[in-house]
């Protein structure tokens, strides 16, 4: 590099204006519920077609729900794409990947020797727990509410010791007969 060569911003950081672009949208969807719903459905349509050779040995591990096998499959891998261009879908897609993935176990090879049926089964809970995020407002009537409810609170809102719990300047301690009512309501056993 020329060190007197002029940089531009624009032209070093274009990765990363990339990677916070991403970033953003994958944040305000159930990115990871797709992915993982996309790859479950990749192996159980793909295994009950595969071949493996092994020198002259060929094993196939077609079976006679192939059909049944490559549509859980598209159906998984559609999900897990809707998941992320359509947030609405979320508790659709959830339980119809859940059950897709508990139907792969009979139809497709043990739901693709079980890769892809514990990642459709992650990806569906994953997309039932996802909730939309709210953007916080700091000038919020909320924060001052929640200031004026405790301004006459202990330092710190921690209690002071024991000796001192009744014994607070804006709340006059009253003597009483019983320990459950003297001491903070707390009551000593021996």
């Amino acid at each position: 590099m020329n060190p007197q060569a002029p940089v531009r911003a624009a032209d070093d950081a274009w990765l990363t204006v990339v990677y916070y672009r991403f970033r953003a949208w994958r944040g305000g969807r159930p990115f990871w519920a797709g992915l993982f719903t996309l790859i479950g459905g990749f192996p159980i349509a793909y295994f009950p077609y595969a071949d493996l050779r092994l020198g002259n040995i060929t094993i196939a591990m077609a079976t006679t729900a192939g059909a049944g096998s490559l549509i859980i499959g598209i159906l998984l891998m559609t999900l897990g794409v809707a998941l992320w261009f359509q947030q609405g879908i979320r508790v659709f897609a959830g339980v119809a990947s859940i059950l897709l993935a508990l139907v792969s176990l009979p139809v497709s090879n043990l739901g693709g020797f079980f890769i892809g049926f514990l990642f459709s089964l992650l990806g569906g809970a994953l997309a039932l727990s996802w909730a939309p995020g709210k953007p916080v407002d700091p000038e919020a009537d909320g924060a001052t509410d929640h200031q004026e409810a405790f301004a006459d609170a202990p330092v710190g809102g921690v209690p002071g010791p024991r000796g001192t719990e009744t014994a607070y300047p804006s709340y006059p301690s009253y003597p009483s007969e019983t320990t459950a009512h003297a001491d903070g309501g707390r009551n000593s056993a021996g």
